[in-house]
């Protein structure tokens, strides 16, 4: 099966790519990314002599190139392209809009007109606002009420790949996850932002009171997910998925400080961002019931082991720290990254 994965420079992406091509099944990829910030091909320089693995720079709102790509024998579509970090979409959220709506309409009706067999949104728990501490975990039927400008965005795009199988029975399935942990994570997000910033000595800073609740989930608990939603999906089906892990924020920093053997002096309060949601929690009951998916990480050793994977990975997170990770592309690629 030939697969376009968009946005596998990135975090999940690029663990995708990975998992697909180390399961022993016969899929080749074609990756799609535009390498923003967050797009770091060093994530993948394992593949670049692999036959079964192809890269293409460019944007997913580039509508020839998408349409050019598709008709080379793609029967899968794997959209992972988005602007996702919620501090930045508060100072760019036209950026947001570009990539995470317009450019999912873009991929809906170019993949619709090759009548590529199955269309896989990723989007995200965000969609659905924030639970209180006693509010029942988010299910597949509750609405929507996104509260930043990044999840109002991936809310849109997921309203799109809805109305493309209403109005035109376009295979399309969306699937709902809560934040992912593991190796290759741009260090923005909190969890690799405080390993490394321990590692360094620096102070780990910790939004408000730290008492906000996240769903933590494996990244490779994500990509086996997402593997069995695109070959057993229901076309017209929403998938939440979740990793049955909630913390506090708090709870997380201290634990990272834990392994480390790092003092809790390090955690640094500071003002919290606007519409900062409360609580995520994902109820994953119809992913289980329908095609037999559950998360196989406890948090504990999946941080234990992500942890360990950054403090052996100095050189992969310094570089993109320094900035230095950008010149792979230039070296590789014989182009410039902006």
């Amino acid at each position: 099966m030939k697969i376009l994965v968009t946005g596998g420079a990135g975090f999940i992406g690029s663990n995708f790519i990975h998992f697909l091509l180390q399961s022993g099944k016969d899929y080749r990829i074609l990756n799609l990314d535009k390498l923003t910030y967050a797009g770091n091909l060093e994530n993948l320089s394992d593949l670049n002599q692999s036959p079964k693995y192809e890269f293409v720079r460019g944007d997913i709102c580039d509508g020839k190139l998408v349409d050019r790509l598709l008709a080379s024998g793609i029967e899968g579509v794997v959209n992972f392209a988005a602007e996702s970090h919620v501090d930045r979409s508060l100072y760019e959220p036209d950026v947001f809009i570009q990539t995470n709506v317009v450019g999912v309409q873009v991929l809906l009706h170019a993949a619709m007109r090759h009548k590529i067999k199955k269309f896989v949104q990723v989007s995200t728990d965000e969609v659905y606002g924030s639970l209180g501490a006693q509010d029942p975990r988010f299910r597949e039927d509750f609405p929507l009420a996104p509260n930043s400008p990044y999840s109002a965005s991936k809310a849109a795009g997921d309203l799109l790949a809805r109305s493309y199988f209403k109005t035109y029975g376009f295979p399309v399935v969306v699937t709902r996850c809560s934040n992912n942990y593991g190796p290759y994570q741009f260090p923005e997000k909190l969890i690799p932002l405080f390993v490394t910033n321990a590692l360094e000595n620096c102070p780990l800073p910790v939004y408000g009171d730290g008492l906000n609740v996240r769903d933590w989930i494996h990244v490779e608990d994500h990509c086996r997910a997402l593997e069995l939603v695109l070959e057993k999906g229901k076309p017209g089906e929403i998938y939440n998925v979740g990793g049955e892990a909630e913390r506090t924020n708090l709870e997380i920093t201290r634990q990272i400080l834990r392994i480390l053997e790092k003092p809790e002096s390090l955690m640094h309060y500071v003002t919290d961002r606007p519409g900062h949601d409360r609580r995520y929690a994902i109820d994953f009951s119809k992913i289980e019931k329908e095609i037999g998916w559950k998360p196989r990480y406890p948090l504990e050793e999946g941080l234990r082991q992500t942890v360990r994977w950054y403090t052996e990975q100095e050189n992969w997170w310094r570089r993109i720290k320094s900035g230095a990770y950008r010149e792979f592309y230039e070296k590789h690629y014989g182009g410039r990254l902006s």
